[in-house]
């Protein structure tokens, strides 16, 4: 059985409320999982994460592949920091993770947005 780290939506119509679980990569995205390890809520402003830390790692130890957006939750959290100090077994009690994902993402988005602009004269220079 191959395990991923993936979102599950829930909520309702437009006010989508997504569980981070642990499932069967042969499951449907809304189906049945193994373990609920944190929740994301795209809507609040700024958007809300939280994870079970240790019950995440748990499952990353275990060789749960996370989907692309949940790895990248991981990165705006800084749950991979905390990852990877747990892999090379290095203590990060010290270590905080964020609640929330604007922080990192505004500057990830701003940075995209300075690449663009210069692909974009570039562009207007030929």
């Amino acid at each position: 059985m191959a395990a991923t780290i993936r979102l599950r939506r829930g909520g309702r119509r437009n006010a989508p409320l997504y569980r981070v679980v642990a499932a069967d990569s042969r499951m449907p995205r809304d189906g049945r999982f193994i373990e609920i390890i944190g929740w994301y809520r795209p809507t609040e402003k700024p958007g809300k994460v939280s994870f079970d830390i240790e019950k995440t790692l748990k499952w990353l130890k275990m060789g749960a592949e996370p989907s692309d957006t949940v790895r990248t939750l991981f990165v705006h959290t800084g749950l991979d920091m905390i990852w990877a100090k747990a892999q090379k077994g290095e203590d990060y009690s010290n270590l905080v993770l964020k609640d929330t994902v604007t922080e990192k993402a505004g500057k990830v988005k701003a940075r995209k947005r300075a690449r663009m602009a210069e692909a974009a004269g570039a562009k207007k220079e030929e």
